[in-house]
């Protein structure tokens, strides 16, 4: 797997991965134009919304409908080490949600491929090449 990393211009940096461009910027406030999220928030969206598709599969597989069903999610940064501390998913499901797959749908979220790699994290190497 390879993705490209690009730079549009300002406080712009995009990202090509199979065939799609996901594009960054900063907020107006660190030099960015604020046209897109920043790295960093998609690194928590990616998160939320990774743990949301294994409770959209799961509810899809029972026939479960999802209009009613939300995840908010709750980061703390720490400010002695300015770092996110810790995270919190709040799954949100109405009161028509089935009482059986309550703990299920919290052990669907939690198949998260992004949570599993935080808990073991790749190993990240940068290097340099100079064009020929």
């Amino acid at each position: 797997m390879e993705m490209t990393i690009s730079f549009e211009g300002k406080k712009k940096v995009n990202a090509e991965f199979n065939g799609q461009i996901i594009a960054t910027d900063q907020a107006q406030q660190a030099g960015g134009d604020g046209s897109a999220p920043a790295p960093f928030t998609l690194f928590l969206a990616s998160i939320g919304t990774c743990a949301g598709i294994y409770v959209k599969s799961f509810c899809d597989q029972r026939n479960i409908p999802t209009d009613e069903i939300s995840i908010s999610q709750k980061m703390n940064y720490n400010y002695k080490t300015r770092l996110i501390d810790s995270i919190e998913l709040k799954v949100h499901l109405p009161k028509s949600f089935p009482e059986k797959y309550k703990s299920a749908v919290i052990s669907a979220a939690n198949l998260c491929a992004v949570k599993e790699h935080l808990k073991n994290p790749p190993s990240i190497e940068v290097i340099t090449q100079t064009a020929n």
